[in-house]
């Protein structure tokens, strides 16, 4: 298999989901708009814990309900048109959190099209990149609401897309001492002090 190399943004042609479908397991990008993103190095342990304590308690939470969640590593593939074939889908994210309600969306390897509910958990290595382009990614693919959780200061970002189909210039700050409910799957609502709290190492 061809294998990519670095550097961490590769913009030298325009990548697709074929592309991506032939590149080693063990090396990890996202494609936004045909460019390729490295995943960089492996998430801290307090990313982890995060990542597997708000995915417990989402799933707990779900049970009973049509949706579902999926931890990373899960392609979610964002067509342009709904007729594109999917090795010409130029974009295909791994956010850390995905939960889908739309059933028929779900597949073998993974999501295609918008997901109801994206969360992402900030480092400083993709920080910058999460925050803007993929973010924007997520709006122009419908994504109803997209979370983006900081563990330095223990609070989540909420964007949750407006009636023309754009995320507010200014998120929703939720602080640890809040109750965070989901606008776009209602019967997610957390209790942020127990989950920073249980995901401190």
């Amino acid at each position: 298999m061809k294998r990519m190399a670095d550097p961490a943004v590769k913009r030298d042609q325009h990548y697709t989901y074929a592309d991506y479908r032939s590149w080693p397991e063990d090396e990890r990008w996202e494609l936004i708009d045909g460019v390729a993103w490295n995943m960089c190095a492996a998430p801290t342990s307090h990313h982890q814990s995060l990542l597997q304590e708000l995915g417990r308690q989402i799933g707990n939470l779900l049970e009973g309900h049509n949706c579902r969640v999926f931890p990373a590593p899960f392609d979610v593939l964002l067509p342009e048109t709904a007729d594109e074939s999917w090795d010409a889908t130029d974009t295909v994210l791994q956010p850390d959190l995905t939960v889908i309600c739309d059933r028929p969306k779900i597949r073998e390897h993974g999501c295609v099209g918008a997901p109801d509910l994206v969360i992402e958990i900030l480092s400083p290595s993709t920080m910058s990149k999460d925050l803007s382009v993929k973010r924007e990614r997520f709006a122009r693919a419908g994504v109803t609401e997209c979370w983006f959780v900081s563990p330095g200061d223990e609070s989540i970002l909420v964007f949750v897309l407006d009636d023309n189909g754009h995320y507010p210039a200014v998120p929703q700050v939720h602080n640890r001492t809040a109750t965070l409910r989901s606008s776009a799957v209602p019967a997610i609502q957390l209790e942020l002090s127990g989950i920073f709290s249980r995901a401190r190492l």
